[in-house]
């Protein structure tokens, strides 16, 4: 019998907000979820490999594939020279195949996977406050500040496009957050995944 086509989710929020932790948490829970590698120009960093983390491409041939139309959506992050792009084959089979697809992307990129794909699931992860924002950046120490403005600018006019998005899910707590995300997602009709055992540090056992 032939499989359901899959179904297309999208997680997109301002830098800072915890996309990240979420989407870990999710697939970490719902093996039924299975996450798009992003291809990028930018070098990898210390301990990220190639295929697992992101497709590391040149910028030459991010170019030739991105001509040839191997990309849903792509674009320079935060204005600098690389590249970041979701590949056609990172999606397109998989979901044909029945899976469900999920992309941590920004709204530039979601608006762009709603024309090729509007039915997908949008979820937009928003801070309680905006000025949560500044602070998780800030103590993250990795930015120079006009990287930190940078990431500041974009995040105010990312949380101005939240409405676009079909399910809005503060984060101003990673349990709280997760279970709400879960809920869209069996409503939506990803089939519910039997609990797992965690350990102290929350972490499936």
């Amino acid at each position: 019998m032939a499989l359901l086509a899959g179904k297309l989710v999208v997680i997109s929020g301002p830098s800072g907000v915890g996309k990240t932790s979420i989407l870990r948490r999710l697939l970490a829970d719902l093996p039924e979820l299975i996450p798009s590698i992003s291809a990028t120009t930018r070098p990898p960093r210390a301990g990220e490999r190639d295929g697992v983390d992101y497709h590391f491409l040149t910028t030459e041939e991010f170019e030739k594939r991105r001509s040839a139309g191997e990309f849903l959506e792509c674009c320079r992050v935060y204005g600098r020279q690389h590249w970041y792009g979701t590949l056609v084959a990172e999606v397109a089979p998989r979901l044909a195949a029945g899976a469900w697809v999920v992309l941590e992307i920004d709204v530039e990129g979601t608006l762009s996977i709603l024309k090729r794909y509007p039915e997908a699931v949008t979820i937009f992860v928003e801070p309680s406050h905006p000025d949560q924002l500044e602070e998780r950046l800030t103590g993250r120490g990795t930015e120079s500040p006009e990287a930190m403005a940078r990431r500041l600018e974009v995040a105010r006019r990312e949380l101005h496009e939240a409405h676009r998005y079909q399910h809005r899910v503060v984060n101003e707590n990673l349990e709280t957050a997760v279970a709400s995300i879960k809920r869209i997602l069996t409503d939506a009709g990803l089939p519910a995944s039997p609990p797992q055992p965690r350990t102290p540090s929350g972490v499936p056992a």
